[in-house]
């Protein structure tokens, strides 16, 4: 594998506002783009109409993106497999596409979450779902990056990681456009724990925004959080530095105050007085980060990691604690030194 390998055709498994905006920005730098899409009525929508109306309304979708329901249609005769689907979801997808996976295929996730029941990463549950001698061939994307704008192509950063350098470089020279600029960098743990984890933080800044307790609140909420973040991560063998870049820092503060975020927008209902069954059913897409807290606080326990604010938000989302009562406890607790 060397940096200078072309793909020539990528299949984007997941046809969400995220799966669709790289498949509208990606066209520009390969051939062909096989873009799947679970739902039969919204593919043929896309095929005609040749635009996403329920999950990215108001955008071109180019002649070079052919959108199909047959997954493995879509993986067959890829040189890339763009991992775009909820996280609940993605073990039981990257099951279905392996019978039709070639060796010389590289996967990439664009899902940032944790597995609920296994609390395990996203490249670690494709991995599992794949023959050993194609990890080598996985890598993350994650970063700053909400769709809407990424599909405009307004300037975006993104850190593609992998293990193995050589993949992340080859990834980095065949995705970068004029509005993608791709970082590398082998620490994987850290890339994604801080795409995961930051989700969490997103929701208690929303909370913050819902009660009316001001910048100051919503800032040491972020700063705050970043903290808890870096402490998981590094208990789970990621690097300190990795969670200042890209997929840590950079992410925390665009989903904690950019109004297309989803996580945020739940905190915020939340704080407003909506109950989550009323959030979520008026949902289309899935905010990554109400499974997430469950699954990083019960990771957080098993590393014997303090994460006080996750532990406040899952006690919001799971055990119908009032907002108010969250916040009162995190202010309340032990006093102690910043570092």
């Amino acid at each position: 594998m060397t940096q200078n390998q072309p793909i020539h055709t990528i299949a984007i498994i997941g046809a969400g506002g995220w799966g669709t905006a790289l498949s509208i920005v990606l066209a520009k730098k390969v051939n062909t783009i096989r873009l799947w899409v679970y739902e039969p009525d919204l593919c043929a929508t896309i095929a005609t109409q040749r635009a996403n109306p329920i999950y990215l309304p108001g955008f071109l979708i180019p002649p070079n993106v052919t959108p199909t329901n047959n997954i493995a249609e879509a993986v067959t005769g890829s040189d890339l497999v763009i991992l775009v689907v909820p996280s609940g979801h993605l073990r039981e997808v990257v099951l279905k596409i392996a019978p039709s996976i070639k060796q010389n295929q590289i996967f990439l996730s664009a899902t940032k979450g944790l597995e609920r029941r296994t609390h395990l990463r996203m490249s670690e549950v494709i991995a599992e779902a794949l023959p050993l001698d194609l990890h080598p061939r996985i890598a993350v994307l994650s970063g700053p990056s909400f769709a809407k704008e990424v599909a405009s192509e307004l300037p975006a950063a993104v850190v593609v990681a992998s293990a193995n350098l050589d993949l992340a470089s080859l990834l980095q020279q065949n995705l970068s456009s004029s509005s993608l600029r791709l970082y590398t960098n082998t620490d994987v743990t850290g890339v994604e724990l801080g795409g995961a984890l930051k989700n969490i933080i997103a929701i208690g800044a929303g909370l913050c925004e819902g009660l009316g307790l001001g910048s100051n609140a919503i800032a040491a909420l972020i700063t705050r959080g970043l903290a808890e973040m870096t402490r998981l991560a590094c208990a789970c063998g990621a690097r300190r530095d990795t969670l200042s870049g890209l997929s840590g820092m950079g992410d925390l503060v665009l989903t904690c105050t950019g109004a297309l975020s989803r996580n945020h927008w739940v905190g915020l209902e939340l704080g407003r007085g909506r109950t989550l069954n009323e959030i979520l059913a008026s949902m289309s897409m899935v905010a990554e980060g109400i499974e997430t807290t469950a699954a990083a606080r019960d990771l957080a326990r098993q590393k014997n990691v303090t994460m006080s604010i996750a532990d406040q938000i899952y006690s919001v989302l799971y055990e119908n604690q009032p907002a108010r009562d969250a916040v009162s406890k995190l202010m309340e607790r032990t006093l102690k030194a910043e570092f």
